[in-house]
């Protein structure tokens, strides 16, 4: 419970306490006022003019003026008869005092008038002991009522006066003396205060304070110092470029590999904002574009920097990373600023262009030979040339397949070195697609027999003609389709679906095999990765070239599949 909360409950029941004590005091005053008020009116008034008459009287014979001093105060008490049998004693005293106003020294109608007198003050006497009593009850009755209210008031406030000044001046008094051994440079004090007040609260600040203070008393100068230097060294001696940048992309550090790569200072980058000195060199404005607009694609991110350093071309990979620290006794990491790193990847792209080159020159030499076993084959196969019993025929069928298979693999690296190379060549006129799917079909109907697989084709009636390189898109069909039979079950069906979707041709193959678990989906385009438990041969180079092919006429390729259910992989091209 908050502090404020307590004290506005303790001091609203106390003040709660006074109303209710000052109510009940009031109260009983005022029956105690009327049952005096009541005596006072009723009784001591007819005391008074009972008095008045016994003197009227005595002086009746001597006095005339006795005789309207007793008429006054008779009138007075016929006005004031509040007690039972006061009337009838009134009325005697009328009757008698008319008797003897006709005859005023009738010396026993006196004592008669006397004895009417003495018998009302007596009912008034007694009505006066009765209201007493019932006053004392009213008076005995506030104090037990006032005095156990009070009781239960005095108990609620020493309550109140024991728990609510311990319940705040306790962890003052606990957070004075943490406070004291913080001063004393015992910074490992910590308060632990429970709930959720305004202490707990307190607790949680001073905590993170003591903390802090904690970190930066067992850190040195010294060691900062030489921590410091450690890093600027290892930095200025690494073969990557590197410039650190602030949360607000002032320059904090640069290496000398980057002033050698950009051709500045270090006076010129230290200090500054990196978009003032990108202002002046068109390689910093490259290196922190992404920085300054983040919309820029990660494929663009990801191209490789080419850089004449010192005369000769190198090429570098960038990456960009955000520095998030967490600050002691915080929840939240906060961005401090960012590194813009340049790796060196001049020999490993050498490597692959001697690795590129290799792999085409190979490839194209070994295409002549392979060529030469295939028609050696096919002669062997001409009954022309002379039978063969049944173990040479199993042999040759075996070096056709071998044949057939490296003749694939050779292509697919005489592909893939000219993506690498960069020398693609697309012929882009327009191709009649019933001629391309059925040609796709007719390479690879033996394969599909040879499983009992039947391929169906479907093509939208108003697509004629596409504008492609027939032969690219013709191998990626293939490819696509020779994926589908190998990994399809016997006697199953595939199908080739073309149709018109959103201004694009799309090409689809489905087929009937146990289809790719998800995980795999997003890896089945890259270069050399085949699905883990596959049996099938292949060199995993199908698909990459076939996603470059599609992509370098502006076209897209993805796969969707169902486990137990199949794949369907699509491509599409502009219309």
């Amino acid at each position: 419970m908050k502090i404020k909360t307590k004290l506005n409950a303790g001091v609203g029941l106390l003040f709660l306490m006074i109303i209710i004590l000052s109510a009940l005091g009031g109260w009983f005053i005022y029956q105690l006022k009327k049952d005096t008020q009541n005596i006072l009116v009723a009784n001591y008034n007819t005391l008074q003019y009972s008095r008045n008459m016994l003197l009227s009287l005595e002086e009746i014979e001597r006095d005339p003026f006795s005789v309207k001093e007793f008429q006054k105060n008779l009138n007075l008490q016929s006005q004031n008869i509040t007690e039972s049998g006061e009337k009838e004693a009134t009325r005697n005293i009328i009757n008698h005092f008319s008797d003897l106003n006709k005859n005023r020294h009738d010396e026993n109608l006196k004592s008669v008038i006397r004895k009417d007198i003495a018998e009302l003050m007596q009912l008034n006497m007694n009505a006066i002991q009765i209201k007493s009593g019932i006053a004392n009850t009213t008076a005995e009755n506030a104090i037990a009522v006032i005095s156990v209210a009070g009781t239960l008031c005095f108990l609620i406030a020493f309550t109140l006066m024991i728990n609510l000044p311990s319940n705040i001046a306790n962890p003052i008094r606990e957070l004075t003396f943490s406070i004291h051994q913080i001063a004393q440079q015992n910074y490992r004090e910590r308060v632990r205060f429970e709930g959720n007040s305004e202490f707990g609260e307190l607790a949680k600040s001073f905590n993170t304070m003591a903390e802090k203070l904690q970190e930066y008393s067992e850190s040195r100068l010294d060691k900062i110092l030489k921590g410091k230097k450690r890093i600027e060294t290892l930095i200025d001696n690494m073969h990557d470029a590197v410039i650190g940048i602030d949360e607000n992309r002032k320059v904090l550090f640069v290496n000398d590999q980057a002033l050698k790569i950009t051709g500045l200072k270090k006076d010129h980058f230290i200090g500054k904002l990196i978009q003032d000195v990108a202002v002046g060199n068109d390689l910093v404005r490259d290196l922190i574009r992404e920085i300054i607009d983040p919309q820029i694609s990660k494929k663009a991110d990801s191209e490789l920097l080419k850089i004449f350093v010192e005369g000769k071309e190198n090429y570098f990979e960038k990456e960009i990373l955000d520095i998030n620290v967490l600050p002691t006794g915080e929840d939240d990491k906060r961005f401090i600023g960012q590194v813009i790193m340049l790796r060196n990847v001049t020999p490993f792209k050498e490597l692959d262009l001697a690795k590129t080159h290799f792999l085409g020159t190979v490839s194209h030499e070994f295409k002549t030979p392979i060529s030469s076993i295939q028609m050696g084959v096919q002669l062997l196969e001409n009954e022309r040339i002379g039978n063969l019993n049944d173990e040479q025929q199993k042999l040759v069928l075996g070096i056709k397949d071998d044949t057939i298979r490296l003749l694939k693999i050779t292509g697919e690296l005489l592909n893939l070195t000219q993506l690498e190379t960069g020398v693609v060549e697309l012929n882009i006129k327009p191709a009649e697609i019933k001629t391309m799917v059925e040609s796709v079909i007719a390479a690879n109907q033996s394969a599909a027999d040879f499983k009992n697989i039947s391929i169906k084709s479907e093509i939208d009636p108003n697509l004629k003609f596409i504008n492609a390189d027939f032969e690219k898109t013709s191998w990626v069909l293939s490819n696509i389709l020779s994926n589908a039979i190998r990994y399809s079950y016997e006697n199953s069906n595939i199908e080739i679906c073309v149709k018109n979707d959103q201004n694009q041709i799309q090409f689809s193959v489905k087929d009937q095999g146990y289809g790719i678990e998800e995980q795999y989906l997003d890896k089945v385009f890259t270069r050399y990765f085949r699905i883990p438990g596959t049996k099938a041969d292949g060199t995993g180079l199908g698909l990459s070239i076939s996603k470059e092919f599609i992509e370098a006429q502006g076209g897209k390729i993805s796969v969707k599949s169902e486990i137990g259910v199949g794949s369907i992989f699509y491509f599409s091209l502009k219309a």
